[in-house]
Order: C-alpha cells, then structure tokens, then sequence
C-alpha cells in the first residue's frame, strides 16, 4: 500500500514506519501500561485490530504491526515470509524499539507468530491465540498449494491480474463471507483496498507459499507461556478442534469458543473478544 493512502486508513492518527533489516515496518501504537502486542493473520493487516484496539487500549499500551509484505509494511526480501524468518525479524524489530510485551495476541497465522515468538523470545508473556492456524495442508494440497502460491508470486504479471481479478466488489463479499464470519461493510470495504493493492497480494502469496508449520508443532509440548485459545464456532477457514488438539499438547493452554462466530470473530464481535482477553488476563 502507498504510504500516501495511510491517512485514510483506521487509527493512522497512532501509525509510525520503523526500519529493521530487512524490512520497512508499519507500526500502530495506543494506550498506556504494559504492553500487548497484536498480529494479524495472512492476507489482513492492522485494520483488523481497528475495533478490538481501542478496547484493549484502556488497559494496556497496545501495538499493533503489519507483518511483512502486508498492509503498509514494506517487504524487504521476498524469501523471508516464513513463520521462522517473519519471527526472527519481528523478534529484531521489537528488540531495536524497546518493546517487551507482557501479552501477544495473534489472530490465525499471526498466532503461530506469536508462539514462536513466546517460546523463544518472551517466555513469560501470555499468549492470545485467535482462531489459531496450527494445522498443516493435508495431502497433496499441502505439497501443491506452497509451490502453486511460489509460482504465482514469481511469475511477471500473474500478481497484477489476480489483484484486478479481486477488485469486484462480489469476489471480496464472497471470500469474507467465506470464513463463516459477518463482518462489518466496512471492514469489507477496507478488505477490498488491501486486496487490490499488488504489493499486498504478492506479499501474502510469499507468506503462503513459504509457510510450514512442522518445527512449530514439534515444539508445543516445550511452549510453557500460558496461552489462551479463543475460537469461533463457525469458523470454515480453521476448524477448532485444531486449537482444542494444539492445547492438549500445551502444558499451560485452554480454550475457549465464542458461538455463532466464525474466523475474524475478533472484527465481527470485537467487544465479547475484548472481555475474554481482558478477563482471562486477570484470571493469570
């Protein structure tokens, strides 16, 4: 995304650009006390987080970060969209701004970030999954669908005619509702900006194509932050049992369902998501 359009984008009055190699960062910074750190899942953003945070805000100091190649964070190498070089470099980024977060909240993928991040970074911060994406690609799809993805982002103007491919107004209605989630016409709205824009699409073909799951899964059983998992039970993107499998692994995981809810729970029902945060923090 051009940074031009940033002043248009929800929360930009809180927006800063950071550099750490490689990367140019985009950052969203509110509220005051301990600090929680927010990442969004594959193909989103911070406007994810644009109801959610400002709830969250009146109790901690809350940063909310657009993963590489999404949103307005510039990708600084293509071949680093990997769960493990996404949480080397973000690990980079927070250590060179002085930012130790007491609680990471991630949303889908961004909660595989943010327990690769607790375990080898933060051993005492408190983990938020959301709808956690902790389960491979079965099958052939899950040998075919990384090297399609890798194909598509390399190939010249394959990345352009998808992006205009998704600027019906229909194609974003249709993938949102997708995930068994009612989100608000303006989130889809915002959606449809991010999708459009080829920087962003070729950013989360990268992330697609280059994601694997299989040394993070090995080490569930050694992740012993205490970590929450909060689920939607009409998600179609993630099915929940994934989270209820992954907590049996944890030593200190739970979870808990949110009904009638699917896969961006947290921006169709971001109040109901806020208060099990917040209480499942003061519970610990």
């Amino acid at each position: 995304m051009e940074q031009a359009k940033l002043n248009t984008w929800p929360l930009c009055e809180h927006s800063r650009f950071v550099r750490s190699r490689p990367h140019e960062w985009h950052i969203q910074t509110m509220g005051a006390g301990e600090t929680m750190l927010l990442l969004h899942g594959t193909g989103a953003s911070t406007h994810s987080w644009r109801d959610i945070m400002p709830i969250l805000a009146t109790h901690y100091r809350v940063v909310a970060v657009d993963l590489p190649g999404h949103g307005f964070t510039r990708l600084g190498s293509k071949m680093r969209s990997s769960l493990e070089h996404v949480s080397t470099d973000l690990a980079a980024l927070l250590q060179q701004e002085s930012i130790t977060p007491s609680v990471i909240v991630g949303h889908s993928a961004g909660a595989a970030i943010a327990l690769r991040l607790g375990m080898r970074t933060f051993p005492d911060a408190t983990l938020i999954g959301i709808n956690p994406a902790l389960e491979p690609f079965q099958g052939l799809a899950g040998v075919m669908f990384p090297v399609v993805a890798r194909m598509v982002a390399v190939t010249p103007g394959a990345v352009s005619v998808i992006a205009r491919s998704l600027e019906n107004p229909g194609r974003v209605i249709s993938l949102l509702r997708g995930t068994g989630s009612d989100v608000p016409a303006a989130n889809m709205n915002l959606y449809a900006r991010l999708f459009r824009d080829r920087n962003h699409v070729e950013g989360t073909l990268m992330m697609l194509s280059q994601w694997s799951l299989d040394g993070l899964l090995d080490d569930l059983p050694r992740i012993r932050n205490t970590t929450v998992f909060i689920t939607g039970s009409r998600d179609r993107m993630v099915p929940p049992i994934g989270a209820v499998e992954a907590a049996h692994r944890m030593p200190n995981a739970v979870v808990q369902s949110v009904d009638g809810c699917g896969h961006l729970v947290h921006e169709e029902a971001p109040e109901a998501v806020a208060r099990r945060i917040i209480a499942a923090l003061k519970a610990n």
